[in-house]
């Protein structure tokens, strides 16, 4: 499938779940989720619409498909001791061998090509596994095979997938391999991470504390107790344990802040398969805090990737640092943690922080290109930041942004078979142009939100039956409106809530939704409520930067939309009414629209002086 072919037909591919074979979905006895409220789609039965987000997932998916395979196996192959191994290396921190990413590509591969039924996709996949296989048993004793914890939680989750969503015949039983191996030889020290000495910040060996996710995945596909075994050791009640009894720990901060939100979905996986509730208490008082102490307005966290003090070190940090926020891996750990409470407590309010994470994170990132080239850091430095590419390829942040752009579809819908009225439901979380299959019935959702207000749902189906359809009111909002088939509709619309409309349903239906978006001013913490970034619904907007002008912000939510006036050309960007008019640019659009190296600024403090001469 060429570019051209695939950009064209991702709104209309059939749910891969009618296409693919029994091998692909069908793989293994699965333990059934015990605690689960809503359900993903499982990256089955959602196609993304022509949008902005479509259309980043579609050219990173081109971007890793065009990768040589030689190139992504050179450093393998080359530990093998073959002679001219083809290839080169991919270079970056994939100078040696590709473990950094190896495993997220592989996953990533097996949850796109499930959800667009991409055929190259998976052949690109399965040659990698097939060829990694090869490679193993020559690799697999002493320093050639340098697969430590990071690589070897990765590389599990990335075979465990290519099993279940890929029905590849070799990747189970090389995962037991590798499984095997690794409880046998690996390092348990299980040092929990600190603030000091720097090198602690991930603990010792670094990032221990994420391996019990895939592997109680791993244990709940195959009913193997070798994997639950050794899910159990990595468990981090020295840190969980914080958040177990409060949502305001006072000896949280200072360590690496990705993986230690990440290692929550770890805790989660652990509620998923021992059914504690200490799990899901620990989950959303982590949560909670997060969201109070140390998210920035877009939804990013961790200024030069460490958890601040909750005395004001947020606010401060936009003086400090420009190293804001490690977006594509903190979206990823973000879009993970926000997922699992949405499944285990069926709240609306944790599809928040996945809407923030879309629009002002990942979603508001710049493009994989050229060798590796990709963005590591967004900037949120006071009074004046860019976007640039990070000076090393194929980090980190080239796994965890090919596993966020193949999350999308698995975002929008979640679904519950008979609530506590017995009937069925499906859950609207994101408003996006999508698409979607569910129990004989299919939505189809049009819309330009964020940039416009209304999402119109379309239903279509053979028979006419009765199920609940919940909507997302966001947190943010205010005078949330739904309408059915052109008429009022009243349901309780409560912001963190869903507006739910329960009725027969018959071809043709439609339900319109209108999310006023309005401009508010987001203060950074408590203790700085005068150094604001502004948003409109759940974009933030960030002004371009004049080297002249500095605006003078509206110290009200009311004052501030009232001044905000759309250009007459693009309804999307706004100007403060009265302001001055100045030769260079001062207009404010969404962060997203921003692109490399565009100035910007997108905090402002009013205790700042803005005239200096």
């Amino acid at each position: 499938m060429n570019r051209r072919d695939f950009l064209g037909s991702l709104s209309a591919l059939a749910p891969l779940a009618q296409q693919v074979s029994s091998a692909q979905t069908s793989a293994s006895s699965i333990t059934p989720h015990r605690k689960v409220v809503l359900e993903p789609f499982d990256y089955s039965g959602v196609t993304l619409r022509p949008s902005p987000w479509q259309r980043q997932a579609a050219a990173g998916r081109d971007f890793y498909l065009g990768l040589s395979n030689d190139d992504i196996l050179h450093g393998y192959r080359a530990a093998t001791g073959e002679a001219n191994a083809p290839g080169r290396a991919l270079g970056g921190w994939c100078a040696q061998n590709s473990n950094t990413v190896f495993g997220q590509w592989l996953q990533s591969m097996a949850r796109m090509q499930r959800a667009y039924g991409d055929k190259d996709l998976l052949e690109k996949a399965n040659v990698l596994v097939g060829e990694y296989a090869k490679c193993w048993p020559r690799m697999s004793n002493g320093p050639a095979r340098t697969l430590g914890h990071y690589a070897y939680e990765k590389l599990a989750g990335g075979l465990l997938d290519m099993h279940h969503y890929g029905g590849h015949p070799e990747a189970l039983a090389l995962c037991d391999k590798i499984t095997e191996m690794a409880a046998a030889s690996f390092n348990r020290d299980r040092v929990p991470a600190n603030r000091e000495p720097w090198a602690l910040h991930s603990g010792r060996p670094g990032e221990w504390y994420t391996l019990p996710e895939n592997l109680y995945r791993a244990y709940q596909i195959t009913g193997k107790p070798m994997y639950k075994e050794f899910a159990d050791v990595w468990l981090y009640p020295a840190y969980w344990d914080k958040f177990a009894e409060t949502s305001d720990p006072k000896d949280a901060q200072g360590v690496h802040a990705y993986s230690h939100c990440n290692t929550f979905s770890s805790a989660a996986m652990a509620y998923d398969v021992t059914g504690d509730a200490k799990y899901l208490r620990i989950l959303t008082n982590f949560y909670d805090w997060m969201q109070k102490r140390q998210i920035y307005a877009t939804g990013g966290y961790g200024p030069d990737e460490r958890f601040v003090y909750s005395d004001g070190a947020l606010g401060d940090s936009l003086e400090v640092y420009s190293a804001s926020f490690e977006c594509p891996c903190c979206s990823w750990a973000g879009f993970k943690l926000s997922k699992y409470l949405m499944m285990y407590t069926g709240e609306a309010r944790y599809g928040d922080w996945i809407e923030r994470l879309l629009y002002n994170g990942i979603g508001a990132a710049l493009p994989i290109k050229d060798r590796g080239t990709h963005m590591y850091y967004m900037d949120y430095h006071l009074g004046s930041c860019l976007k640039y590419y990070s000076r090393n390829a194929f980090t980190c942040c080239s796994g965890t942004y090919f596993q966020n752009i193949a999350e999308y579809s698995n975002l929008v819908y979640f679904q519950q078979a008979g609530a506590g009225d017995g009937r069925d439901t499906l859950c609207v979380n994101l408003y996006a142009p999508s698409e979607v299959e569910w129990n004989g019935v299919k939505l189809v959702q049009t819309t330009e939100y964020p940039e416009a207000e209304t999402s119109t749902l379309r239903f279509s189906m053979e028979r006419q039956p009765v199920f609940a359809l919940k909507l997302r009111v966001p947190g943010w909002s205010n005078g949330v409106a739904v309408k059915v088939n052109g008429q009022a509709y009243v349901t309780d619309a409560q912001p963190g809530q869903w507006a739910t409309v329960t009725r027969p349903w018959q071809s043709g239906d439609t339900v319109e939704v209108t999310i006023p978006l309005h401009f508010r001013r987001v203060p950074i913490d408590e203790q700085h409520p005068d150094r604001i970034a502004l948003a409109r619904g759940p974009v933030v907007y960030a002004q371009e930067d004049p080297h002249k002008w500095l605006s003078n912000v509206p110290r009200t939510d009311e004052e501030l939309d009232k001044l905000m006036k759309p250009l007459a050309n693009n309804r999307a960007i706004f100007q403060i009414d009265n302001e001055p008019v100045v030769q260079q640019r001062n207009a404010f659009k969404p962060f997203y629209s921003f692109v490399e190296l565009e100035r910007y600024r997108m905090y402002f403090d009013s205790r700042h002086r803005r005239v200096l001469w």
